[in-house]
This record gives structure tokens, C-alpha cells and sequence, in this order.
């Protein structure tokens, strides 16, 4: 049905790929692409046939754009080699950064909502505070930092960065310095 859609429409060459919309690698998207030449029309069935989302459908067609290849969907009836059709893509592009926008606002709120709870982002550490006194006693007992990460199941580097990043310990109080 695609197929005879864009011959119909008079397309001279058609690409085809099998695989979902949603896929990154589309052999055929890229040959089509690769293909167009300045001047050329690159037609698509449906929107969703270019791109997997609004951001990369845009980013797809300004990339031709910059190469002066034109861009038109059947369905949408979308043609940005007329004026009106690159108004309505420009108001794609304006919804899209619109929506990254959006997002990028939603996440720093969020993280900022997590902060106040006390709450940080990141995996939890794999040296806990357990572990690194487990550790300095079984270094103090001979072992060395290798051997002291192996019986404690714990990466040797995690462990070379958790000893340097602890606070020292303090041996007895002021009182006994004096």
C-alpha cells in the first residue's frame, strides 16, 4: 500500500526498510538519505516513517533542508517545498523544542524536590561505611588492598577510592594531645 502510494506520487526511486519506525539502524532510511541530492524531494508515506520522534524527525529534516533536498509527506500532506509546508514544519520544530524544554524543567524540579527530601541521584555507593571498617582492619591486620577487596566482594579500585575519599580517623580526643 506505501509502496504504491509513493509511485502514485511519482517518486522515481523508493527505499524500503522491514523493520519497526522505532528502530535507530534503517539501512534504507540511510540509503535514501545518503542518496538525495540538492534539489531532490524526499517523500515519505507517513510522518512516522522518517523518524522515531518529533525531535529526530525534525533534526532529519532540517539535515536536508541544510543540503537543500525537500522534504514531503503523503499522509500529512506536508511539503516543505512550499511556503505553507515549511510554516507547519517550523510549528513542529517550535512544539518540539517546546517539549525538550518541558522535560529538561519536569527533571530539575524533580531533582530539586529529591534534594529537599534529602534524597541524591546516582547509584548507591558499593563501599559502604561497613565495608571500609572492615576493610582498614583487615589492612591493619597485614592484608593488602587487593586482598583486602577480594574477601569483602568489592572492586579493588571502589576500594582505593573510598580510602581516599574517607575522612580520617581521630585517634583519641584533644584532651590527650595535650
Amino acid at each position: 500500500m506505501q509502496t504504491d502510494a509513493l509511485r502514485l506520487a511519482g517518486c522515481e526511486r523508493i527505499f524500503e526498510d522491514t523493520l519497526s519506525g522505532s528502530t535507530s539502524e534503517r539501512p534504507g532510511l540511510s540509503a535514501a538519505l545518503a542518496f538525495s541530492r540538492d534539489g531532490d524531494v524526499l517523500v515519505v508515506w507517513r510522518l512516522d516513517r522518517l523518524g522515531r520522534s518529533l525531535p529526530h524527525l525534525i533534526d532529519v529534516v532540517g539535515s536536508l533542508e541544510a543540503r537543500g533536498v525537500g522534504f514531503r509527506s503523503l499522509t500529512e500532506a506536508i511539503d516543505t517545498t512550499t511556503s505553507g509546508g515549511r510554516l507547519i514544519f517550523h510549528v513542529f520544530g517550535a512544539l518540539g523544542q517546546f517539549e525538550r524544554d518541558l522535560i529538561r524543567e519536569r527533571t530539575k524540579a524533580g531533582l530539586s524536590a529529591a534534594a529537599v527530601r534529602g534524597r541524591k541521584g546516582g547509584r548507591k555507593p558499593v563501599v559502604t561505611e561497613e565495608k571500609l571498617q572492615k576493610a582498614k582492619v583487615l589492612m591493619a591486620q597485614g592484608l593488602n588492598v587487593r586482598e583486602a577487596a577480594t574477601r569483602l566482594k568489592i572492586g579493588k579500585t571502589a576500594l582505593y577510592t573510598a580510602l581516599s575519599t574517607a575522612k580520617p580517623e581521630r585517634k583519641g580526643s584533644d584532651a590527650d594531645d595535650a
